[in-house]
């Protein structure tokens, strides 16, 4: 006899629940962040604690350290804090970061990590590519050539959750 546990660190975590979350809302927050250059609040601050539960029963579940996950979150939010106070990005990146952080933390600090690396890997690209078509400032705005990073913190955080697992699965 299979204790609940044991199907439950084979099968289907609770920490999807958090996943799933941020997967209800990605594309919405990335067509604003483009468009309008901000990710707003009321699609942000519900995924707070839909994820932080489901990281909790996850951890209640598996037997797993949430305060993994929620170090994660804090790390990432912590981080883009100080690069939003240097002028570097918005208050809405900082608060998407948090939560995404919080989701990865829970999966495992290498895919945190890995996550935020890749956001802005792909974030310097998109930098440079903005910087490319634009060579001279010219008549453009300083805010015509800024780039919205929130497509890039989801694209690192879809990234991380897809191919890090895969790459543990393959090492082990």
């Amino acid at each position: 006899m299979t204790t609940c546990r044991n199907e439950v660190a084979t099968g289907i975590r609770p920490l999807i629940f958090g996943i799933v979350a941020v997967a209800a809302v990605t594309e919405e927050l990335g067509r604003v962040d483009v468009a309008e250059r901000r990710l707003p609040n009321r699609l942000v601050l519900p995924l707070y604690p839909v994820v932080l539960l489901s990281l909790i029963a996850d951890g209640a579940i598996s037997g797993s350290n949430p305060l993994v996950g929620i170090g994660a979150g804090a790390g990432w939010l912590l981080f883009l804090l100080v690069l939003c106070l240097a002028g570097g990005m918005g208050m809405g990146d900082v608060k998407l970061g948090g939560v995404l952080g919080l989701c990865l933390g829970g999966l495992s600090v290498v895919t945190a990590i890995g996550g935020l690396m890749l956001a802005f890997v792909a974030g310097a690209i998109g930098g440079v590519i903005v910087l490319l078509r634009h060579p001279a400032s010219g008549g453009a705005s300083r805010r015509a050539l800024r780039v919205p990073f929130g497509p890039f913190l989801l694209g690192g955080f879809w990234l991380a959750v897809v191919c890090f697992p895969l790459l543990a699965d393959a090492t082990a």
